[in-house]
């Protein structure tokens, strides 16, 4: 007997019917398909019954914008709620969108590699953009980073780069050295690896504990850029090692800025005793740069401010300003041999849309975008405005600190926000937030100007009140 699937989603789609694709009726995503827009009602309708969006329910608690159109660092909405509103981006689309939207010469890009090739895969081919990509990479990353493995996203980056320090240690027959050692408060993505390596309380990873590889953790460390330096914690880290080095294929950090694990600093000083450290106890040094990379931190790569290199390092986000999912997970020639010298003697990973033509090309403009202006200026600032902006939010009731780093600000709050509130609140000011835990924060695009950084940070004000 047929089963009748009800989808849902009015008239726009008809009911699935048994196990007959044959008979399936189309009509409904003919008209999904079609170029004719959908109407307000039928696009929250069907957003509501079909998508999933990042942590959330099914269906989400809260009606997400529908984002109509985005220009320079705005976002033109509409709503139920607000209705049709345009936002200042003070998230640069989480993190990534770091020239703002449409930008003449990343548009260019994309349109140019469309008249060549859209896609092709990589295994046994090549192509210029990712050869000129990985050679660009290689110049501004901290030597002795050579090798460049792409990837389709961060949390990909991170895995490849695990698997990277295991058939190392595979290569030269210590196969026993397979547990990773970080410092708690830390995230690097919700794929299996890089959640074993994420704050194993902090966020929702939690859940799957007992089921994870279970790895070391060191407490996290001190925090504040500019704080002295604390020996007890080096000499806390160092027992780890001095135990577990046998069984640590790497240690696995953020550099100076742990990200969505809690929007903290630490000081330089940190990555570049765990560079010594590593060394002394046979272990990987592998940066996440992810979420740092790109001049964020007032610095090319956070690894910058320490003046030392890891044996492995992870990009994305701002990659490709914002513009297609691309990663790369970069590696010493050391490293490169070593996987060489091993019974399987390749990096056995190889994903489908690796190298992709476009991101590449679009990621050697949004390069190009970065590198032929002054960069610093610009990053400058925007934390001189971040940091006039957000000083009187100290005085704020239920305000623990306010801490800002280049294009950076974070206000904590003592106590859990009320997201709702905060972001009703940032948006009433004009400017998209989006809170998480006991933070508001901001990362806008670099491009931004003063009138609206002062904008986004009285908005963070407002969300600080409200939240």
């Amino acid at each position: 007997m047929a089963r009748t699937y009800n989808r849902g989603a009015g008239d726009l789609f008809p009911p699935r019917m048994g196990f007959r694709p044959v008979a399936r009726q189309h009509s409904g995503v003919l008209r999904a398909l079609s170029d004719t827009p959908l109407s307000p009602e039928e696009l929250s309708q069907l957003d509501k019954n079909h998508l999933w969006h990042p942590y959330s329910g099914m269906p989400a608690a809260a009606e997400p914008l529908t984002v109509t159109d985005a220009q320079g660092v705005r976002l033109r909405t509409r709503s139920e709620r607000y209705g049709q509103r345009e936002l200042i981006d003070g998230m640069s689309s989480w993190w990534a969108a770091i020239h703002g939207y449409r930008h003449p010469d990343l548009d260019e890009a994309v349109r140019r590699q469309l008249d060549h090739v859209g896609h092709v895969m990589f295994g046994g081919l090549t192509h210029e953009p990712a050869v000129r990509l990985a050679a660009s990479l290689v110049e501004i990353t901290p030597d002795p980073l050579r090798h460049v493995f792409p990837a389709d996203s961060g949390s990909v980056a991170i895995e490849v780069a695990v698997k990277m320090c295991l058939q190392y240690w595979r290569g030269r027959g210590r196969t026993g050295k397979r547990r990773l050692l970080t410092w708690r408060g830390g995230y690097h993505g919700d794929t299996w690896h890089p959640m074993s390596v994420c704050d194993p309380e902090g966020g929702m990873h939690h859940l799957w504990r007992g089921a994870l590889p279970e790895q070391l953790f060191a407490a996290a460390p001190p925090a504040g850029f500019d704080a002295e330096v604390e020996r007890d914690y080096l000499e806390h880290f160092e027992e780890l090692l001095r135990r577990h080095h046998e069984e640590l294929a790497a240690v696995v950090v953020e550099p100076i800025v742990q990200g969505a694990g809690g929007m903290r600093f630490h000081s330089p000083e940190y990555p570049r005793a765990l560079r010594e450290l590593a060394d002394r106890y046979e272990v990987l040094l592998v940066f996440d740069e992810i979420a740092t990379g790109f001049g964020r931190t007032g610095e090319l790569f956070a690894a910058d401010h320490s003046g030392v290199a890891p044996d492995v390092m992870c990009v994305g986000k701002a990659l490709t300003g914002g513009y297609l999912s691309m990663a790369a997970t970069l590696c010493t020639t050391r490293v490169a041999e070593g996987i060489a010298r091993g019974s399987v003697p390749v990096l056995a990973h190889g994903p489908t849309f690796m190298g992709n033509p476009l991101a590449a090309a679009v990621a050697c403009a949004s390069l190009r975008a970065l590198l032929e202006k002054d960069w610093r200026t610009e990053i400058g600032a925007i934390e001189s405005g971040l940091r006039n902006g957000l000083s009187p939010v100290r005085e704020l009731p239920g305000v623990r600190d306010v801490r800002v780093l280049g294009a950076i600000g974070v206000v904590q709050l003592d106590h859990e926000v009320d997201t709702t509130a905060a972001s009703r609140a940032a948006v009433e000011h004009g400017v998209w937030l989006r809170p998480f835990r006991d933070l508001i924060y901001t990362m806008p695009p670099y491009v931004i100007g003063p009138e609206d950084l002062a904008t986004v940070t009285e908005a963070v004000r407002a969300a600080a009140a409200a939240g």
